[in-house]
């Protein structure tokens, strides 16, 4: 059977978009290679056909998943109250309950840095993320309140993830939310 030309760049494609989506919603650990090309319709052997390791396929799915938080969050500069509206996006149980859509650094950084596999694409997206937050923040200290901005957010994100109680879930977002809120509106 033959393949259009741009059949392994489509193939490609599609084993780091739904890589990117299961790192996000189970971790790098608990997703593997054979189960992740079974998911596509593809043998684990074709795998390396794109991939030299999965070290590889973590690093380029982890950018995929940056670029897709990137064009999100310009769609959320573009409109009115754009700091608000992002506290507000981020910390709700829309995205609580779709991590796999989300932002990746509650699961990877996690994960990664347990593991002691830091990367420097996740430091291209944390520095990404404060420059953002920096950027709407009013005050000479700005920096240092995106800092406490961006680490309350995915903390809260990832506390309502893990709790079993849907009410104190709720309340680890909501009221995380409103404070921030506040903190960026007052000054």
């Amino acid at each position: 059977m033959r393949y259009s030309e741009d059949h392994k760049a489509q193939t490609h494609q599609r084993i780091i978009e739904e890589a990117s989506r299961l790192f996000r919603r189970d971790g790098v650990g608990a997703t593997g290679l054979q189960p992740l090309m079974k998911t596509l319709g593809l043998t684990h052997g074709g795998f390396y056909a794109h991939f030299k390791s999965k070290g590889e396929l973590v690093e380029t799915a982890l950018r995929h998943s940056a670029q897709q938080l990137d064009a999100a969050t310009a769609e959320i500069a573009a409109g009115e109250a754009p700091l608000a509206e992002l506290i507000r996006r981020y910390l709700s149980s829309a995205h609580r309950a779709s991590p796999e859509e989300g932002c990746p650094l509650p699961t990877i950084c996690a994960e990664l840095g347990q593991r002691g596999e830091a990367s420097p694409i996740t430091d291209e997206v944390i520095n990404n993320r404060l420059a953002m937050l920096e950027a709407g923040l009013p005050g000479p200290d700005a920096a240092e309140q995106s800092v406490l901005v961006l680490s309350a957010m995915v903390g809260a994100l990832l506390l309502s993830r893990s709790v079993s109680d849907p009410d104190l879930a709720d309340r680890l977002l909501q009221t995380t939310r409103r404070l921030l809120i506040e903190q960026t509106s007052a000054d």
